[in-house]
């Protein structure tokens, strides 16, 4: 068995895995806790789909789309119990429901039953609020790329929803446009290791002394920008904790436990092969103090024909304002430039196993405040 491409431009969005005539190619978790394609060579012809269905070794036009700003637009959902349940301002749900309603189908990322983040797909409206909201680990796409095949074949209209290598994955795998195919990226800030996540779980329910019933990213209990992690457990107990202060979030935001390859992002810039991308309207209350109620207000970026035509249908349940391209970007710098490494990175996942969760982060994060990212924004955002 051997390591199908080098792990540090590997993304692991399994569009080898799905590409696989021979079913030769498993996903086996790396010491990280990041998921890496393994050939097994017992299986292997050599017929090289895997490397052609690499996106990292397709073009640079082929990973980010044309040249050209696309149209920028701040948005908000006018359901105000859809809005506060999502990350942002609500668009997600309002691109489903459009889809769901003419038969067709929707992938995104949910919560497994261990609350690890899988990538699924659902044909009704009462299963959208599964994917709702952000989920801080890198998601397993497992078999969506050939069930999102399945259903472009069979004619049915499908919303795929993910990062923008999971998009770029999907892509190259499906070697063909489709109409019917409407993809959805978010500006990515990195994704952190399924293995740190699940860490962190088993240390908060020790603490709690029960399971865990349900969890909330990115709660609005005290606003959108003074977000917090929120586990629910199933003694009734509740932890709830600003993003400033939570272990994990201080972990992800100072880039202790993301995958190597969110380092040297091959799929960080403005223009995008995604039809859509959206995010949250970091700065939108210097830009446009109108569209600012610490609700949450999304970003939308219109990256193709497709991708306008779906967002005029959504527009008359929405409040939403045109915004510059190039200053809606200004406080959201992860959409197209890489996040830098902590230099104790390696340090901090070789000890995964080793110590407590709070001890663990602790001895590699000496502030108690967030990344280089959020500093960043602090001073532009914050004030």
């Amino acid at each position: 068995m051997k390591i199908l491409k080098k792990t540090k431009f590997c993304n692991g969005c399994h569009s080898c895995f799905n590409a696989c005539p021979n079913n030769s190619i498993f996903m086996e978790q790396s010491r990280d806790g990041f998921l890496y394609p393994i050939i097994y060579d017992k299986n292997c012809v050599n017929c090289g789909t895997c490397k052609e269905s690499c996106p990292i070794n397709r073009s640079q036009v082929e990973r980010t789309g044309k040249s050209g700003m696309p149209k920028a637009f701040a948005v908000i959902n006018k359901n105000e119990a859809t809005r506060m349940d999502s990350s942002s301002g609500g668009i997600f749900t309002l691109l489903a429901e459009v889809v769901i309603a003419e038969g067709g189908i929707v992938f995104g990322a949910r919560f497994d039953n261990d609350f690890s983040i899988v990538h699924n797909y659902a044909e009704d409206i009462e299963k959208l609020a599964d994917f709702r909201g952000s989920k801080y680990a890198q998601s397993k796409i497992d078999n969506s790329y050939k069930n999102a095949k399945r259903f472009l074949e069979e004619g049915r209209k499908v919303l795929f929803t993910g990062t923008p290598c999971q998009i770029g994955g999907l892509k190259v795998f499906l070697n063909k446009k489709y109409e019917n195919l409407i993809c959805v990226d978010i500006i990515c800030h990195g994704v952190p290791s399924p293995k740190v996540w699940q860490k962190y779980i088993e240390f908060r329910e020790k603490f709690a002394g029960a399971k865990t019933a349900n969890i909330a990213f990115r709660r609005k209990n005290y606003g959108w920008m003074q977000y917090s992690l929120s586990f629910f457990f199933k003694n009734c107990s509740e932890y709830s904790e600003n993003f400033k202060n939570d272990l994990f979030m201080k972990a992800f935001l100072k880039n202790l436990c993301l995958r190597k390859s969110c380092h040297v992002c091959s799929f960080k810039t403005i223009n995008r092969i995604s039809d859509i991308t959206i995010a949250d309207f970091w700065g939108i209350q210097k830009i446009e103090p109108g569209m600012f109620d610490d609700k949450g207000t999304s970003l939308v970026l219109l990256q193709s024909l497709k991708g306008q035509d779906i967002f005029d249908r959504i527009k008359p349940n929405t409040n939403f304002l045109e915004v510059n391209c190039k200053k809606s970007l200004e406080f959201n710098p992860a959409a197209f430039r890489s996040c830098e490494e902590h230099k104790k990175r390696e340090q901090f996942l070789k000890n995964i196993d080793k110590l407590p969760f709070d001890k663990l982060v602790n001895k590699y994060l000496k502030s108690s405040f967030c990344n280089m990212f959020f500093k960043k924004l602090k001073r532009a955002v914050f004030k």
